[in-house]
């Protein structure tokens, strides 16, 4: 019975800690004493189901505790009455949880935006993220990334008190506010994923746990969302590169290139998703978002019954937008593959050598892994082995600078 509780307890908190700590944090305006709070109640689920069993509405019951638990935080807060006022009186008297679904997404949609807020440091909104959406510990945010479980859990404390000190208020901004914070939520949504599929150091090319924690929070800003293109656009985009993943690594765990994959291995249910997802992003209007003309790249592969029939001129039509809607050396390093596939390597390596010198790829590995590729097909062997040798001294993940040393010797 105790091993049951403790598991109910996990699955519970790792569904329902986000809409736990959003209602709390609607109520008591601060995101971190929110956290803390969740966590009481939390640690009294695993001291009390093991006796009294699961109850019937464990999200509920959580909720109730946690806010009883502010009531008495409060009584010993020296501001008790000017809090108390704030807050109202139906928390102090409250017994029970009854869910309202529309404010229940309307405070989870609160948290998402108050844990990316911009005043954060990027692996700080990831860290908080993760904890407050996603559910997950100290440590498992750290076995993620290969840092120190200390190293997380500072990221977390000062993140929290930032929000505090920086008055960031418990909303979902509006207008051009809105636009401008949902950019940094999808960024953030979509690093941790990009963390799992190409992890950036460590022994393992794929981190599944990352991409799938990435897909749930984007589907989950998508529903909370309905009218953002550009929310849609990066589910549609992450659905479709996961479904390559049985196809991205070979027996001994190194990266399969995608020209290279077997596509009968890809996911077609994840693949269908995916184009689900990216007819809802046109549905909704507008000019095509960077997430949305990634995701229609993304689908003019998944459409290829082989490599060999990938419509590239189409491919390098969306690169040519996306550059111009987001322009960055990273966009326009995979540009010039685009181009190296449709007009040519030697057109490819024109588009390289033109970014070859900004700081955001000098040193990326993927800079001389390109142009080993492109030089390759253009027969210049010898300076190819040059590039993929530089390639594999610059990446920290393992597999890949085995698979780059291989490409040399080959």
């Amino acid at each position: 019975m105790t091993a049951h509780a403790h598991r109910s307890v996990e699955a519970v908190w790792r569904f329902e800690s986000a809409r736990i700590i959003a209602a709390l944090a609607a109520l008591v305006r601060d995101v971190g004493l929110a956290e803390e709070l969740a966590q009481d109640a939390l640690v009294a689920a695993l001291e009390q189901w093991p006796e009294s069993g699961v109850p019937e509405n464990p999200g509920a019951w959580l909720t109730t505790v946690a806010r009883r638990r502010a009531v008495d935080r409060i009584r010993r807060d020296r501001r008790y009455a000017e809090r108390l006022a704030e807050i109202g009186h139906r928390l102090e008297t409250a017994e029970t949880f009854d869910p309202d679904p529309e404010r229940i997404e309307d405070d989870v949609l609160r948290l998402v935006f108050t844990a990316c807020h911009p005043v954060l440091p990027e692996q700080a909104r990831v860290a908080l993220t993760l904890r407050m959406i996603g559910g997950l510990t100290t440590g498992e945010i750290a076995r993620a990334f290969l840092v120190p479980e200390s190293t997380v859990a500072q990221r977390i404390v000062r993140a929290k008190k930032a929000l505090s000190d920086a008055g960031v208020p418990f909303e979902v901004p509006e207008g051009a506010d809105r636009a401008a914070r949902l950019g940094s939520v999808l960024a953030v949504v979509y690093l941790i994923f990009n963390e799992g599929y190409a992890a950036t150091s460590g022994d393992d090319w794929l981190r599944a746990d990352l991409c799938r924690e990435a897909l749930r929070l984007g589907r989950l800003v998508a529903a909370l969302m309905p009218g953002e293109a550009e929310a849609h656009g990066l589910v549609a985009l992450m659905e479709i590169q996961w479904s390559r993943t049985p196809a991205r690594t070979g027996p001994d765990g190194e990266p399969v290139p995608l020209p290279a994959q077997n596509r009968a291995r890809w996911d077609g249910l994840l693949v269908r998703r995916g184009f689900e997802a990216l007819l809802r992003a046109k549905e909704v209007g507008g000019p095509p978002g960077p997430y949305v003309l990634q995701a229609g790249i993304a689908a003019c592969h998944a459409s290829a019954a082989t490599a060999e029939e990938t419509d590239w001129t189409r491919i390098r039509a969306l690169y040519d937008v996306l550059a111009s809607v987001a322009p960055s050396p990273i966009v326009e390093l995979n540009r010039a593959v685009a181009v190296g596939m449709a007009d040519g390597p030697a057109a490819g390596l024109a588009v390289l050598d033109a970014v070859a010198g900004e700081a955001a790829v000098r040193d990326h590995h993927l800079l001389p892994s390109v142009r080993g590729d492109l030089l390759e097909r253009l027969g210049r062997a010898a300076e190819a082995r040059a590039e993929f040798r530089r390639a594999a001294d610059r990446t920290a993940n393992a597999a890949e600078r085995r698979a780059l040393l291989r490409r040399a010797g080959e």
